[in-house]
């Protein structure tokens, strides 16, 4: 039943439903072909000319020397260092600490990087389009 009284729970339509085209592609700029391939950023700057965009290339972003994040190594950095790690293991990676018994891939990833023994890099983005490199012996984990 409906708030203005009728019953309307067997109406039909008066008109038959249109077709759609449907792209096979969903919406637009998601055509593989459409595009060159390369995932841009794009980033606004205003000049006394007016505004100003600056396409940046992924390519092209450099190391920071310099580092200047901090040097602990964060909940979601070390969930991901030791999932990536016990995953290697399980594909009969070298494991680079002794085992002591031990077979299950995570706490192996797990006393490795208590040893500080994992070869994993962490790639840092910043804001500026620049990144920094973090060996996971160098960072501090809690």
């Amino acid at each position: 039943m409906s708030d203005y009284g009728g019953d309307d729970a067997f109406d039909t339509y008066d008109s038959p439903p249109q077709d759609y085209e449907v792209d096979e592609y969903g919406e637009e700029g998601e055509n593989p072909e459409e595009q060159d391939g390369d995932a841009m950023d794009t980033r606004f700057n205003a000049d006394a000319d007016g505004p100003r965009f600056e396409t940046l290339d992924p390519s092209q972003a450099k190391e920071n020397e310099e580092k200047i994040t901090t040097p602990y190594m964060t909940k979601y950095e070390k969930a991901r260092i030791l999932g990536t790690r016990a995953l290697q293991i399980s594909m009969n990676a070298p494991i680079l600490v002794d085992l002591g018994g031990e077979t299950d891939p995570l706490a192996i990833a797990m006393k490795e990087l208590r040893e500080k023994k994992i070869p994993l890099m962490v790639r840092r983005h910043l804001p500026d389009g620049t990144y920094e490199d973090w060996n996971v012996k160098d960072l501090i984990v809690d």
